[in-house]
């Protein structure tokens, strides 16, 4: 569903992020690892064809993000760690306005589920501006689910959300997966990856360090326990410093 063959991105002349290559398949939710730095809002931003590649190609369902964008974006969400929402515009118009970005009929039912989902159901008339930075976040995150996107690109998605809204993500993200999307995820919160993901992509300055489940991943590094944790994985992969499989 998502595949990226050797993207570079250079700023200036710093290398954000070196000659990575991965894919995303569908049902899959991967999270993307890394301290900061790492590139992961890069990599994050170019798949959602924010950031042209400086070198390399990525496709979204089979499509070219650079050579066929619209048809790409068409089939992907993306929700930033920050979103930025039109201030003078309700919780229901950013709904609307979704829809008719995407071309999404008869959305009002779908529209009305997901917000009663994020404890949104009272806030359809309240003014972007007048709500909470979590709040912004679910509305961001309802929006995004609206087009019933093949996949979906979260960076720190968890910031600013209570223990609720983050139980409705995971629950969403992980129903979405069982239906074929493919999830990418970035954070920073390691022991709330470990429950949702499948796959892990460890990044260190641009570079994969390490890909795969958690058990292949551990299987490539010695001196850790079978039932080692999430946290202790990435520690032990980050400073060993070695670009891995």
């Amino acid at each position: 569903m998502i595949r990226v063959e050797h993207l570079t991105k250079v700023y200036d002349r710093r290398v954000a992020v070196d000659d990575l290559s991965f894919e995303v398949r569908p049902g899959e939710v991967l999270g993307l690892l890394g301290p900061n730095g790492a590139g992961k809002t890069t990599t994050l931003r170019a798949i959602a064809g924010i950031l042209p590649p400086t070198r390399g190609t990525i496709t979204v369902a089979g499509h070219d993000i650079v050579g066929a964008p619209i048809a790409a974006k068409s089939r992907l969400a993306w929700i930033p760690d920050d979103p930025h929402l039109f201030a003078s515009l309700t919780v229901w118009e950013h709904l609307e306005f979704t829809a008719q970005v995407y071309g999404v009929r008869d959305w009002h039912d779908t529209g009305r589920a997901l917000l009663a989902r994020f404890d949104l159901g009272d806030r359809a008339d309240t003014l972007a501006d007048e709500l909470s930075r979590g709040m912004r976040q679910k509305v961001a995150t309802v929006c995004a689910l609206l087009h019933d996107p093949e996949a979906l690109l979260l960076d720190e998605p968890m910031t600013g959300l209570d223990p609720r809204g983050i139980r409705s993500l995971y629950e969403v993200l992980r129903e979405r997966a069982a239906s074929g999307a493919a999830v990418v995820v970035s954070s920073h919160l390691l022991a709330q990856l470990e429950s949702l993901c499948t796959r892990y992509l460890i990044l260190v300055s641009g570079k994969r360090l390490f890909f795969g489940s958690r058990d292949e991943i551990l299987a490539q590094l010695e001196g850790l326990r079978g039932d080692a944790t999430l946290e202790e994985i990435f520690f032990h992969a980050t400073e060993r410093g070695a670009v891995g499989a």
